[in-house]
Formats: structure tokens, C-alpha cells, sequence
């Protein structure tokens, strides 16, 4: 299970770099007149894998969303990428493809199959992309029938969708084979068990080789026999070195795979520091109260 990480080209590191990779500046959400996320200030680096636990309502999920701009904040900065995906003037589909994400109720298209699921949007975004480089290139060999001197095509990564479908699918099958589900790879989602289809959320949100990824309570919704399977295949990840957010229930594991554990509350963090410290040593007390209740 290991090997899925770096065939998919996640750099190897067990502690952070230093490195921003995402920051997060006086972030706002409001629904109507609820105030969800209350200026919450975070920088992410590269290679720390971030835990975030609190009561139900404390405004984790809906944080993670407005992360990955499927929520739209009310205030506040999201820097990624050097740029704010805040600012309307920014692009952020094409940002947010560094950004996977893996949900409680694993998203999956329920009308395709589990090879389909997984190299579908790799694809789409590669047979954009080599699209665009070829009408550029169309536009450049007209300009070029004027000019005496001639400026070059741009290089093709792919020639053919074909191509690209290939690529994918043979990428899809050995990780599918390496989380022990490649015989799975033509059934569709219903008739997989929810650690199935959750597992298989993960490689998919991973084909897109992101640079982030985020989890939203990726084992709530789980049958407890299944909790551990989910949970191996996403502490491999941790473990190869991915910067990750996870919010999660999971006490035990959040202590275990986290740099750095934080407690939301009513909006905001109301504690942040490595798990050692935030199991042992709580200084807040409604987190001293949270844990008293959950461990």
C-alpha cells in the first residue's frame, strides 16, 4: 500500500519542510446571520499534516470547504499557490486542482464505474490543457505565414485524449492494485462497502497529484469495521509525507499522525499545538472539557 504514494509523485519527508504551502488570514463565513467561521488566522507547510477536532457545529467541515473554495467565505484571505482564492479576479478551478479533497460520504459518480471514477478528472484537466496548447499552436502557425522569422510551436505534452486515457489507466490500475482493489475496477459504487468506495475516494483525490489534501471526516460515515482500513491507507499517505488537513473524530489517530493538533470552537481555534502537548497538556478549557468527554 505504500508504493501508491510515490507513483504518484508525493514527495518523501516525515517532518515539514518550513516551506508555506497554504495560509489562511482573518477567514469569515456567515450563513444568514450565523457567524460559522470567525476570523481564523493558519499557515500550512509543506509537509505537515494538520488535525482538526472539536464538537459538532464548531465550523471544521465547513472551514475545510471554504479551503478548497466549495464554500464561499465572507472575509479573510486563502493564500495558495501565491495567490488569494478569495480574489475574484483569480481562477480558482484551475487552482483548486492542486487541492484534493476526500468528504464524509465519499462523492463518488454513482454511473460509472471505479476505473471511470478515478481517471476522470486527471483526464478532463489533461485534454483541456492539450487542447489549448494546440489552438496556440494553430494560432502561431498563422501569425507565422507573415513572418519571415518563425516563432515556435509549443511543445505538446500529449498528442491525443487517447493517449492521455492511457496514461491514466494504467496509473489507475496499479494503484487500485496496491490498496488491494483492482478487482474492483469495472463495479460500480453500489455495490462496494462504504471502506471500498472511501479507499477508492482517496486514490482518486491522489491521481490528481495534488499538492494539498484535505479530509473531511473521512471515516464518519463508516461501519466501525471498516475505520481501519481507511485509516491505513491514509496514514501511508501521511506517512510519504503529504501536507495534510484531516478533520477527523478519530482522537487516537489524530495523536498519532498529526504535526500539529487544533480545537475549534464556536468558529474559531481556540487551541493549537503538537499532539503531546494538546493531549497532555490542554491549556483551553472548553478543550480540557471536549477531551474529558471524548477520550
Amino acid at each position: 500500500m505504500n508504493n501508491i504514494i510515490s507513483d504518484l509523485n508525493v514527495p518523501t519527508m516525515n517532518t515539514p519542510t518550513g516551506e508555506t504551502v497554504l495560509k489562511v488570514i482573518g477567514l469569515e463565513k456567515k450563513f444568514g446571520n450565523n457567524a460559522v467561521i470567525r476570523g481564523v488566522d493558519l499557515e500550512v507547510t509543506k509537509g505537515e499534516r494538520i488535525a482538526i477536532v472539536g464538537p459538532s457545529g464548531s465550523g471544521k467541515s465547513t472551514f475545510l470547504r471554504c479551503l478548497n473554495c466549495m464554500e464561499d467565505s465572507d472575509g479573510g484571505q486563502i493564500i495558495f499557490d501565491g495567490v488569494d482564492l478569495n480574489d475574484m479576479k483569480v481562477n480558482i478551478n484551475i487552482h483548486r486542482r492542486n487541492i484534493g479533497m476526500v468528504f464524509q460520504q465519499f462523492n463518488l459518480f454513482n454511473n460509472k464505474t471505479v476505473l471511470k471514477n478515478v481517471i476522470l478528472a486527471p483526464a478532463y484537466v489533461k485534454t483541456q490543457k492539450m487542447r489549448a496548447q494546440k489552438r496556440q499552436n494553430l494560432w502561431i502557425s498563422f501569425k507565422n505565414l507573415f513572418k519571415k522569422s518563425k516563432a515556435p510551436l509549443i511543445p505538446l505534452d500529449y498528442t491525443s485524449k487517447k493517449q492521455i486515457v492511457a496514461e491514466e489507466t494504467a496509473l489507475a490500475v496499479e494503484n487500485l492494485e496496491r490498496i488491494g482493489l483492482l478487482d474492483k475496477k469495472d463495479a460500480y459504487p453500489a455495490t462496494l462497502s462504504g471502506g471500498q468506495k472511501q479507499r477508492i475516494a482517496i486514490v482518486r483525490a491522489l491521481q490528481m497529484q495534488p499538492k494539498v489534501m484535505l479530509f473531511d471526516e473521512p471515516t464518519s460515515a463508516l461501519d466501525p469495521e471498516m475505520v481501519g482500513e481507511v485509516l491505513s491507507l491514509i496514514r501511508s499517505v501521511a506517512e510519504a509525507g503529504m501536507t495534510m488537513i484531516i478533520v477527523t473524530h478519530e482522537m487516537g489517530f489524530a495523536r498519532e499522525i498529526a504535526t500539529k493538533v487544533i480545537f475549534f470552537d464556536q468558529g474559531k481555534i481556540a487551541e493549537s499545538s503538537p499532539p503531546e502537548a494538546f493531549f497532555d497538556n490542554p491549556q483551553h478549557p472548553r478543550l480540557k472539557e471536549f477531551l474529558s468527554k471524548v477520550l
